[in-house]
């Protein structure tokens, strides 16, 4: 009886594992390729499909923290409805984010981000996406 337990109990974690677990997407995007996700030309493309979209089937998973020259951001596996990308995200309010940024995203990596909200500023010179809050982390 005592191993019937235990090996239920092992098969619930592992079936709860699986399904937590970002699903494999495949980019057939030639400019997500070819050119990294803190350039302008990514970000300008990153733009133009999320104009395409329905936004509300895109699931955003936190790739990894990066602090270059002061100036903080996050980087998030963004896929749902054809789309497969990362986002790079500039954070100037760390607001429901305060761990994520102690830890530099230590032991959040990985993690799901519901309903993320982000500002996206664009111009001629550079694009930038601006978090805003999220709903919910889903470790």
């Amino acid at each position: 009886m005592k191993h019937k337990i235990t090996y239920l109990l092992l098969l619930i974690s592992l079936i709860f594992l699986i399904s937590c677990d970002r699903h494999e997407c495949i980019n057939e995007n030639p400019i997500f390729e070819t050119n990294e996700p803190n350039s302008k030309k990514y970000k300008d493309e990153l733009v133009n499909q999320l104009n395409k979209i329905d936004q509300s089937k895109l699931t955003y998973w936190l790739q990894k923290y990066d602090d270059q020259n002061g100036k903080e951001s996050l980087y998030f596996n963004i896929q749902g409805d054809g789309l497969c990308a990362t986002l790079h995200l500039t954070v100037n309010d760390w607001n429901k984010l305060e761990n994520v940024r102690k830890r530099k995203g230590v032991g959040r990596r990985g993690a799901e981000f519901t309903n993320l909200k982000f500002k996206i500023k664009q111009d001629s010179m550079s694009t930038t996406f601006s978090y805003i809050t999220y709903d919910r982390l889903i470790d």
